[in-house]
């Protein structure tokens, strides 16, 4: 299947890609900028995800929440998904924190490393109004951001932070594992949230700054997808985002390369309020957009795609020492891409044997390596994932924004299948002899406190006395 794709560029720079599908009377409008957490300078962090917040408190001619209400009341969605979040092998973690914003799935934006989007789906007669909305907020929000909204907001992030992060089982890995896995002065080694201090200390004039900088059509991709016409669309793109003029520039990023490996195994062990052990086991990988991304996107989908994975039937089925396995890419292009393994312990095994039990299965595939048929069978599972996305508009028109706004060229999306057919068992074989050894491993392993694994092994002695006298 090839979708089709037409793009131009504004003459202020915004970059629009079009895909039309007349299959159902809905269209997605799906706004990426290019900017996250790594374009945050120190003392400075977490205006991203802020951001994420203060786009919809209103600009010029839009209340407070008024964007919400209009696309509720257009028949639009609320909660959209993207492409990473329903398919592929990511888990639900991560598409809620890395994909989805910090904030969860009902806020129509998300939040990464290195870009922020947002996006609606409604009837295809409303494209308008959605267009407008977006427009609105990227030319006319600063003269409706005020010192009250900034600081409700700071208000509502810190209370995010303490119902998502702070007071969830295991809810800091995700921002204590790519601190482990880049160094401190990498741009993606920082917390996706932000110092709350840092939130504190930032000023008003500190926010319109980040806003004026990274919040411009130059620095921004627009993608409509689903039932459309091509020439009404482009004359409204015009009509609310051509006015709008070019942002100043950007500072560059620093250079993101890294060492193909970590130089040896890190391990960090966290303490924490859960019952039970739980490993993070990281990789350096090739970047997406390199053509050895596809070999450890493969071999991420034979070690814990579904539940015919190797870590899953091996550790979960057959010895029956975790709870959950599975294993996914962070799919990052810029420097250095993760691949990461992700176990649940069950109750009867310690967090010493849990790593020892998840190390034995990489080692094992690193002495024997995969098969022609496990490749097959991922390939299938990737492929027909993808291509059963491609049929959602909301998910299609993510991904043209992502491959627009990282490689200038949506048309790659008509590749992807294409490349994954080309992946052998020896590409994801040389893969795993290069990224795989003990030279490129980051245990992040949580434990549960002292006093908590206590109580769990005082029931489990109660619960055996009781089976005891049950029995007798």
């Amino acid at each position: 299947m090839r979708i089709p794709i037409e793009t131009f560029r504004l003459p202020n720079g915004l970059f629009v890609t079009f895909s039309e599908d007349h299959t159902a009377p809905i269209v997605a409008v799906n706004l990426w900028y290019h900017v996250g957490s790594a374009n945050e300078r120190p003392g400075r962090t977490g205006f991203a995800h802020l951001f994420e917040h203060m786009l919809f408190q209103g600009s010029a001619d839009v209340n407070a929440n008024e964007h919400f209400e209009l696309i509720q009341r257009a028949g639009g969605t609320l909660n959209g998904s993207t492409w990473l979040d329903r398919t592929k092998h990511v888990p639900r973690g991560v598409a809620d924190k890395l994909l989805e914003g910090v904030g969860g799935t009902d806020s129509n934006a998300t939040t990464s490393f290195d870009r922020t989007n947002y996006f609606d789906t409604v009837p295809s007669n409303q494209l308008e109004l959605v267009l407008w909305l977006e427009a609105n907020r990227m030319g006319w929000l600063l003269p409706a951001m005020t010192q009250q909204k900034l600081d409700t907001q700071r208000d509502v992030v810190k209370n995010e932070r303490r119902w998502s992060v702070d007071n969830q089982p295991y809810g800091t890995w995700w921002e204590r594992l790519p601190a482990l896995a880049f160094p401190e002065d990498h741009p993606f080694h920082h917390s996706l949230i932000g110092s709350m201090s840092d939130l504190d200390a930032a000023s008003l004039d500190d926010i319109k700054h980040f806003f004026a900088t990274y919040y411009t059509p130059d620095n921004a991709v627009l993608s409509i997808a689903g039932d459309f016409d091509k020439s009404e669309a482009r004359a409204l793109v015009t009509k609310y985002f051509g006015p709008i003029p070019a942002g100043n520039g950007k500072p560059p990023l620093p250079d993101m390369s890294l060492p193909a490996t970590f130089g040896g195994w890190k391990r960090v062990i966290v303490e924490d309020d859960v019952m039970l052990p739980r490993l993070f086991l990281a990789f350096r990988a090739p970047a997406l957009g390199t053509e050895q991304y596809y070999a450890s996107s493969i071999c991420s989908a034979i070690l814990g795609l579904r539940k015919a994975s190797r870590l899953y039937r091996r550790l979960v089925r057959e010895r029956q020492v975790a709870a959950e396995a599975q294993a996914f890419t962070y799919d990052l292009t810029k420097g250095t891409d993760l691949l990461v393994v992700d176990v649940t312990a069950r109750p009867s095994l310690n967090p010493e044997a849990l790593e020892h039990e998840v190390a034995d299965q990489v080692d094992l595939l690193v002495r024997d390596g995969v098969t022609d048929d496990e490749v097959a069978r991922a390939v299938a599972l990737v492929q027909t994932e993808f291509v059963a996305a491609m049929q959602s508009a909301g998910d299609r028109a993510d991904r043209l924004s992502l491959f627009a706004t990282y490689f200038e060229n949506p048309e790659l999306v008509n590749e992807q299948v294409q490349r994954y057919e080309a992946v052998t068992a020896a590409d994801v074989n040389d893969f795993v002899q290069e990224r795989l050894g003990e030279e490129n491993r980051a245990s992040l392993l949580f434990v549960p406190r002292q006093e908590i694994a206590e109580e769990a092994a005082t029931s489990d002695e109660v619960a055996a006395s009781v089976g005891s006298v049950a029995q007798s």
